[in-house]
């Protein structure tokens, strides 16, 4: 039976869409777009939700794709896209949308007070989802879910600890304007969603509005029907052929990070500790897939900044055919390159200053590919469950090299990780599990849920079943772990 529950979700900055989500592209295309549209599919999948709405910016700007100007975009039954335009008809990233938000918030409380519209539960993702479902849920008297993905407060500690300034931080984050929408959303908000328990606890307890007992730790899911251990010798010879022009010896274990080209993620740290190391230098090469770029000239001051320092660098130690820097991949090619990486005894590596979560940790490790991480946030309790490999400072050069050079030192400690990284995957981190204690948190915030019982909600999560008609992926067992 269909419980008919109606969820919005806010994710505003416009670049999302049903597939091939450009990760990558900006520093607005992150994990958090796909773990926002992941969830939306999830929960359509389930019995007890009728209608998933996400909504985002509508873009009409020659830089981007068309799809980005379409109003309404069906994901699949029960899901869609839609997009309000607020603000001028280009792309603006999200630090430009704040004198725009009124415009959306009058819109959407003018199309959501229709019965046939009006959603059970909002929410918001990010911060000025956050300040935009406050309004809203205020309008509607309807409760607010607010996942800030990255805090604001932490954001600028850790920008502050790497030698930015007040003034150069407000300039290109606003982040008095972020950290205030953050305080309201979480003093509005009846539920609120972290990734791990440090974030709750390390993060969102710095905020005067926060609320422990609000707060409910759901860590994401991983879709098994892409990320697996199982490569094949076609994708990875497409791998191949998409480093060669980069690399002397292909086959030597890479090093490889896949992030957006931000400050936050500190990629030119890891180039600066490979640079620094024999070791590494001798036996490994670089591989860093930052997102998608035509023209360096053209990226945001930020990118433009961070590919600056990081191709002074290889200069610097004349890194030439050890690193590799792909222009051009698409999101099809993610998950063959973490099984590129693993065939060849390679590890994952994100070093990044702050980590809510590191969604990429885990497709990394359900395809057999080993980490080293930041010992931050997310990748501590990721680590905790998978014991796939090494925490380290990031922050300090030296002990970051030796990490790095300790994690590729013994093919048997690799094989371990790599065995340990696909079982933990599959036993913890699944959108099934995700979606299940996300609806049974609901049911527990809300009168209307708990009174019915009969949907089976409650019933389905205390005994440990899925709530899925049509589950992302299966498990994987035991055995299947091998990667050659």
């Amino acid at each position: 039976m269909k419980l008919g529950l109606k969820i919005l979700h806010l994710h505003l900055h416009g670049l999302i869409r049903s597939s091939d989500l450009e990760l990558g592209r900006d520093p607005d295309t992150g994990g958090q777009t796909q773990y926002v549209l992941e969830l939306v599919k999830s929960l359509a999948n389930t019995s007890e939700v009728e209608q998933v709405d996400l909504v985002t910016r509508l873009i009409k700007d020659k830089r981007v794709n068309d799809q980005y100007s379409e109003e309404r975009e069906f994901i699949e039954l029960g899901a869609r896209i839609l997009r309000f335009e607020f603000g001028p008809q280009k792309y603006l990233r999200k630090e430009l949308l704040w004198p725009f938000l009124e415009e959306l918030i009058n819109k959407l409380t003018k199309f959501y007070e229709n019965p046939e519209n009006k959603p059970d539960w909002i929410h918001a993702h990010y911060a000025d989802a956050g300040y935009v479902g406050v309004h809203l849920s205020r309008n509607l008297k309807v409760p607010l879910v607010f996942t800030a993905h990255s805090l604001g407060r932490e954001k600028k500690r850790r920008l502050l600890d790497a030698g930015l300034t007040q003034s150069q931080i407000e300039k290109s984050y606003c982040i008095s304007k972020r950290i205030a929408a953050e305080e309201e959303a979480l003093k509005e908000a009846a539920m609120i969603v972290t990734s791990t328990k440090q974030e709750s606890v390390c993060q969102y307890s710095t905020y005067k509005s926060f609320e422990s007992k609000k707060a409910r730790v759901i860590s994401p899911g991983v879709d098994y029907k892409k990320f697996h251990h199982i490569h094949s010798t076609t994708e990875t010879s497409d791998i191949d052929n998409m480093m060669n022009s980069f690399l002397t010896d292909s086959f030597k274990p890479p090093l490889l990070a896949i992030s957006r080209a931000v400050r936050r993620k500190n990629v030119p740290s890891l180039v600066e500790a490979f640079g620094r190391s024999d070791k590494l230098k001798k036996n490994n090469n670089l591989i860093l897939v930052l997102g998608c770029r035509d023209n360096l000239s053209k990226m945001d001051s930020q990118q433009k900044d961070v590919f600056q320092q990081i191709f002074e660098i290889i200069d610097r130690y004349n890194l030439y055919g050890k690193v590799a820097y792909p222009k051009k991949h698409t999101p099809n090619q993610i998950p063959s390159i973490y099984r590129w990486a693993a065939s060849r005894r390679g590890i994952f590596v994100n070093p990044a200053l702050t980590e809510p979560f590191g969604l990429t940790l885990l497709e990394a490790a359900s395809c057999g590919l080993p980490m080293v991480a930041t010992n931050d946030g997310g990748p501590q309790e990721i680590n905790l469950k998978c014991d796939n490999g090494l925490l380290a400072d990031v922050t300090d050069l030296n002990r970051f090299k030796c990490a790095l050079e300790k994690a590729i030192s013994s093919k048997s400690q690799w094989r371990l990780w790599s065995r340990n990284g696909i079982e933990a995957v599959s036993r913890y981190f699944s959108w099934n599990n995700h979606v299940r204690n996300y609806l049974f948190n609901m049911c527990q915030q809300d009168q209307k849920l708990s009174l019915l019982s009969s949907s089976g909600i409650k019933l389905s999560c205390l005994n440990g079943r899925s709530s899925l008609i049509k589950p992302h992926s299966s498990k994987i067992s035991g055995s299947e772990w091998m990667i050659s």
